[in-house]
């Protein structure tokens, strides 16, 4: 733990990377104090409890949210659909940088603390609905292309769902290829989407519609005279 950080800054850091390593209910008070290097009474000048603490952790992932993981997603590409699966492909870096061992933080307090724990709970939920905004923004932007019923928050959801089983499932079978089945899934789905309601015109950026040629008019020639009936006798 660097010791330029102020005491408060270093007992954040190391509660934020015990939490995720060992979880919050494993990570003793004793873990918290050599890890940062403070002392019990440092502690509670800046931290009414452990459950202080956690709090302040998580309001330091809705902080980082844009920073740490939407931004650099969003710089590697402009297309709006991309721009979704950069975020999870970030995700799957994660997983193989830490050989599996990578959980996403939130997803692990949300399934770890107690139900009764609402001051909690209401924080990773806000964290969750920043992850969900930043997915629907990217939904606002080929909303065009998408069927008037669709609803995206909804679909923002369903994508944070994918990201959530996709990283769990990764770190329970030790493999990759569980998460990314469930991402080509995804990425199916918004093919079908897309394909489904292409865009009426090109006023929305989209391709048009393919129109079919007009067919020249029929040019009506001369009558052919009609031919005179035998008389009978």
């Amino acid at each position: 733990m660097p010791q330029e950080l102020g005491t408060r800054d270093r007992l954040i850091d190391s509660a934020r990377y015990l939490f995720w390593q060992h979880g919050y209910a494993a990570t003793s008070m004793a873990d918290l104090l050599a890890r940062a290097n403070v002392n019990s009474g440092s502690f509670y000048h800046f931290f009414e409890s452990k459950e202080a603490l956690l709090r302040t952790v998580l309001d330091g992932y809705l902080r980082l949210l844009r920073p740490m993981v939407v931004d650099p997603a969003f710089a590697r590409t402009e297309e709006p659909v991309e721009r979704i699966f950069s975020i999870l492909a970030g995700y799957r870096e994660g997983i193989l940088k830490t050989d599996f061992h990578y959980g996403c933080p939130l997803g692990r307090l949300a399934l770890e603390i107690d139900p009764e724990n609402r001051p909690a709970h209401a924080l990773i939920a806000e964290n969750f609905r920043g992850w969900i905004g930043a997915i629907r923004e990217c939904l606002d932007q080929c909303k065009p292309r998408l069927a008037r019923d669709t609803d995206l928050d909804a679909l923002a959801t369903f994508v944070l769902a994918v990201m959530e089983g996709g990283v769990m499932l990764a770190r329970s079978y030790g493999s990759i290829e569980p998460f990314d089945h469930a991402v080509e899934q995804l990425r199916h789905h918004f093919r079908v989407l897309l394909a489904e309601n292409p865009p009426a015109s090109a006023g929305d950026g989209s391709r048009p519609r393919p129109t079919a040629p007009n067919k020249p008019p029929k040019r009506n020639g001369p009558k052919k005279p009609k031919e005179p009936r035998p008389s009978r006798r």
